[in-house]
């Protein structure tokens, strides 16, 4: 067999795992009918967003598809065309099973208790991490087995990257347009509690779970996985005789993705206090799998363990920021607690401390990818950074995993307070979900981390073929760029902030609508209408998310054919570094906010129904957008400007 068979046979075990999972998942007792009747409108729900979602980007991957073969070349359009339909399966296979996963999860909290509830939730998510890892490699392996030519394989990851982008941004204004409109109206104004039958956008909140954190996450990450990878063959090619360089990082991604296959046993546990070991202990023993495989990769095509030591120093990083982001994020740790003791005196002060906490928060961060880019360079150059990412995200299967599994914790405890179920249930389901809350900030602080190298690693992709070997800063074009760069984040922040303003604007007007229009909604006597809550949040996010989208890919364009190269370039660098602090700061701010008013909820400084209570809940709201819509985004906005720079080359040295 020859040795790039591997690749894709690699993404056919994971994919074939993918289903063993699902398989799984399905086999649970779904529960009672109340549940199954919920269940089936969060499913429907989220299956008519994505699909209303997916027709809408049909006509965009059209356009660009043809506009790539005119510009590059037919193989490069249809390796566009692959990476985008691979990165579309992806998150529509994940999501698919999370919304089976539900409420399998609360029944199996009725039936095993925490034990079972966890063995199911994590299957759940399993799915989506060994999804994105099986169409990744088995994408990328086959190009690159019949293609061989990695500046031609990269418009897989454009492909890639449109979706991510649309899935991210509009996927964030979904969730966080109804969870607002549920907060405010159900627990502000009405006084009910979280995910109460009555609350009419309960079900739109749930359905954003899966669309936004599921589907959109699971995008974004897998732009990132095969946008690192391509970078690190396309330099490979670059600097190195022979194939060696460019097989490098495909065979570390493969061999993470059976990494992450073992990893997933190792995920089990029959004390509630030891779920967040049992989740690390999957991550950890993928990661030392991981790092050996490396080495001895290293050793046999390198011959010698410079380009391991690059990829571990990833890999190493990758776990060290997402350990930070916990510490910042989670309320067992100093900052959260002193952002609810700050809503003592009202909700101006929570969002003072939680705008601190979060600035603060980009310090360590920024120190370790800048710490792991110049052990990476003196080990093995521009290589090693381009690797140093394929190292960090290598094991992608296990990372997106444990981030998935957090909203199916998160709806199977909406689920149990909708069916009126035990709260003995609700009690697991809330372990489950607390612990899911710390493994998607995590996970965010490991998307952050991923997209800051991956979008270096492009970057010095592009300067190589465009043949910059220094960029200055004393000339006045790159200057421009860099400023237009560093703009280019605030400018879609305020895009995707707004579109979640004016959505939320249109639910909470809609939510309270039907609390004074339904006779007897308030007392449990009527049903809310959920289905329109759902449409307006689907309309909201289809029509909002166009123009974040448009804005990063005509930007780099427009400025590499109206300034040249070289101002792209500056306008690449402008933006990788202001992208990397917005997204560390909007993500950590709003991870803390929401964990502060857990900690309330906990009855600390008196608890659920207080002035104390209110304030907090304000400043989850203000962070709500911050931390699932334009935080996230930031991610993919830096990658996507970087690879269309890389595609789009003819038209700027021409």
């Amino acid at each position: 067999m020859q040795i790039e068979m591997l690749i894709p046979l690699s993404g056919i075990i994971a994919l074939i795992f993918a289903v063993f999972l699902s398989l799984k998942v399905i086999r649970e007792k779904p529960g009672n009918e109340l549940i199954k009747e919920i269940s089936n409108m969060i499913e429907k729900g989220a299956m008519t967003f994505l699909k209303r979602e997916y027709s809408v980007l049909v006509f965009f991957i059209i356009i660009v598809g043809l506009i790539l073969g005119w510009v590059r070349s037919p193989i490069t359009s249809l390796s566009f065309v692959v990476g985008a339909i691979c990165s579309g399966l992806a998150g529509l296979t994940g999501m698919k099973i999370a919304t089976k996963a539900n409420s399998r999860t609360a029944n199996a909290a009725i039936e095993g208790g925490i034990t079972k509830a966890l063995k199911v939730a994590f299957s759940g998510g399993a799915v989506m991490g060994m999804s994105v890892a099986g169409f990744g490699l088995l994408g990328l392996g086959t190009l690159y087995y019949f293609i061989r030519e990695p500046e031609i394989i990269n418009g897989f990851a454009l492909g890639a990257s449109s979706i991510a982008l649309f899935a991210r941004v509009g996927g964030g204004i979904f969730t966080k347009a109804a969870d607002v409109g549920a907060d405010l109206v159900g627990k502000v104004e009405a006084g009910i509690p979280e995910d109460d039958p009555r609350n009419p956008a309960v079900i739109a909140d749930n359905v954003g779970d899966n669309v936004g954190d599921i589907a959109g996450m699971g995008a974004d990450l897998f732009e990132s996985y095969v946008g690192s990878i391509i970078s690190s063959m396309i330099l490979g090619g670059l600097l190195f005789e022979g194939t060696k360089g460019v097989i490098f990082p495909l065979l570390l991604a493969a061999c993470g993705a059976i990494c992450s296959i073992i990893g997933t046993f190792f995920v089990k546990t029959k004390s509630e206090k030891n779920l967040h070991n049992a989740l690390t202990k999957g991550t950890l023993v993928s990661g030392f799998l991981v790092i050996i495989a490396s080495a001895f990769l290293s050793n046999v095509l390198f011959n010698s363990f410079n380009v391991f030591y690059a990829t571990a120093a990833g890999l190493i990083a990758g776990i060290i920021i997402g350990l930070i982001t916990e510490y910042y994020t989670s309320y067992h740790y100093p900052p959260v607690k002193a952002i609810s003791k700050s809503s003592l005196t009202g909700a101006a002060t929570t969002i003072i401390s939680g705008l601190a906490v979060g600035m603060q928060s980009t310090a360590i961060p920024l120190i370790v990818i800048s710490i792991t880019v110049l052990v990476a360079y003196k080990f093995a150059g521009l290589y090693g950074i381009a690797v140093s990412a394929v190292g960090m995200l290598s094991i992608i299967g296990m990372t997106v995993s444990v981030d998935s599994y957090g909203p199916i914790a998160d709806n199977s405890g909406g689920i149990a307070e909708m069916a009126g179920l035990d709260p003995k249930v609700r009690k697991i389901t809330d372990s489950l979900d607390a612990v899911g809350n710390t493994t998607a900030a995590i996970g965010k602080g490991f998307a952050i981390g991923s997209a800051a190298l991956t979008a270096l690693a492009l970057f010095s992709a592009y300067c190589k073929s465009v043949g910059l070997e220094t960029i200055s800063i004393t000339n006045p074009i790159v200057v421009a760029g860099m400023f237009i760069g560093g703009l280019l984040p605030y400018l879609f922040s305020a895009l995707a902030i707004n579109a979640v303003g004016k959505t939320a604007f249109l639910m909470i007007e809609e939510v309270r609508r039907q609390f004074r229009e339904i006779t007897g909604l308030k007392e449990g006597k009527a049903k809310p209408d959920s289905a329109k809550c759902v449409d307006i949040s689907t309309k909201g996010a289809l029509k909002e998310m166009v123009l974040p989208g448009l804005l990063a890919i005509v930007s780099p364009i427009a400025v590499g054919i109206v300034l040249g190269p070289e101002a792209l370039g500056g306008m690449l660098i402008g933006a990788v570094l202001v992208g990397v602090l917005l997204a560390i700061q909007m993500a950590n701010s709003g991870g803390a906010w929401d964990n502060a008013k857990k900690y309330i909820e906990m009855g600390n400084y008196g608890g659920k129904g207080t002035k104390v209570h209110e304030a907090a809940v304000i400043g989850d709201t203000v962070g709500d957008p911050l931390k699932d819509t334009a935080g996230p985004s930031m991610n993919i906005l830096i990658k996507v400007m970087s690879i269309v720079a890389l595609v789009f080359v003819p038209l700027f040295i021409n």
